[in-house]
């Protein structure tokens, strides 16, 4: 049935020229599923594969532009994440505060990336692990449905795609690739580097082709199974009890996570005007996560790809490296707060 409705959902996005199709069709098929009551579920395996090759395709996008971008935007690139991460803080705290959510589950929730690091952090200090889980992955749902609404109308008449040849034959960049994943999935079965299966075929397969050294080849085949594998993980989280468990708190979920997408949106309008790149281009760069998702519908989209991945790349590095300390640190705050308040 998930494959089913994945083939059913992706086909009817295709026909629409929907950006992402290959990713939001699996998604929503799991979505449907997944409040159905279903209780098929994506394992570590293969969902460590799929992020493997997602690094391999932001690292394919790597090339010498993207160095001249960073030295001559990065400090703008630097203020849009900060930016992003600040007000993500400021909001979870204000939920916190309200006594939207219970405890301090707010602050880590509305953190913008991260997820699966939020989520096991946020487990081990305390908080509800399915509430944060819930936000979180709402987040990345809702961005990728902006980013791939925003793409489709922005694309339109740019023209018809080239047909998609599913099984081309395979060049010798495909054994690079190849060992490029199995690195990846080692990291990301292995270690406990977050995002490690991603992060080390996208920083060694990019630092490589910079270099000239090697070529990452993606068949169509590769990337359509690894984006289903995303796509069902995220949406075959959405279930009727974790739903059920955060009705109350819905509406102000919805309402920061439309806050945070649109003030990063406004923050992409002065990229924009600041950089001389396109509107699309800053839209997508300066999305508030996931990594992933955006990757995935930059590749669709006629944009500027090593600037789009240049800034999700600074951002998830930083909210992986201030988002856990930034949250302790408010969520202590918090607690402290609410044990002097009962005294």
């Amino acid at each position: 049935m998930l494959a089913a409705g994945s083939l059913a959902a992706t086909t009817g996005l295709r026909l629409l020229e929907a950006p992402a199709a290959l990713l939001l069709g699996p998604m929503a098929s799991g979505i449907a599923l997944g409040l159905g009551g279903a209780s098929v579920r994506v394992g570590k395996a293969p969902y460590v594969l799929s992020q493997a090759v997602i690094g391999c395709l932001v690292a394919r996008a790597a090339s010498p532009a993207i160095l001249p971008s960073l030295l001559a935007s990065g400090h703008l690139f630097l203020g849009v994440v900060l930016a992003g991460i600040g007000l993500a803080a400021v909001m979870g705290w204000l939920l916190c505060r309200l006594g939207v959510m219970p405890g301090t589950t707010a602050i880590w929730g509305t953190s913008p990336g991260g997820a699966a690091a939020m989520v096991i952090m946020a487990d081990a200090y305390g908080a509800d692990a399915r509430l944060v889980a819930f936000m979180q992955y709402l987040r990345v749902l809702c961005v990728a449905l902006a980013a791939a609404g925003v793409a489709h109308f922005w694309a339109n008449g740019t023209g018809q795609a080239a047909p998609t040849v599913w099984f081309p034959a395979l060049g010798p960049g495909f054994v690079a690739t190849a060992g490029l994943l199995v690195l990846g999935a080692l990291a990301g079965l292995r270690t406990r580097l977050p995002s490690g299966a991603m992060l080390v075929p996208m920083l060694l397969g990019g630092g490589l082709r910079l270099a000239g050294l090697v070529e990452v080849e993606l068949p169509p085949w590769l990337l359509a199974a690894s984006y289903a594998g995303i796509g069902w993980r995220i949406g075959l989280g959405f279930t009727r009890n974790v739903i059920a468990y955060a009705a109350r708190a819905l509406p102000m979920i919805l309402l920061t996570i439309l806050a945070l997408i649109g003030f990063c949106g406004a923050l992409s309008v002065l990229l924009a005007r600041a950089t001389g790149v396109d509107a699309l281009t800053a839209y997508l760069a300066a999305s508030p996560g996931g990594l992933d998702s955006v990757a995935i519908i930059a590749a669709a989209s006629p944009v500027d790809m090593p600037f789009v991945m240049t800034l999700q790349t600074l951002r998830f590095f930083l909210v992986v490296l201030l988002g856990p300390p930034m949250a302790r640190l408010l969520a202590g705050k918090a607690k402290g707060r609410e044990q002097a308040g009962l005294r």
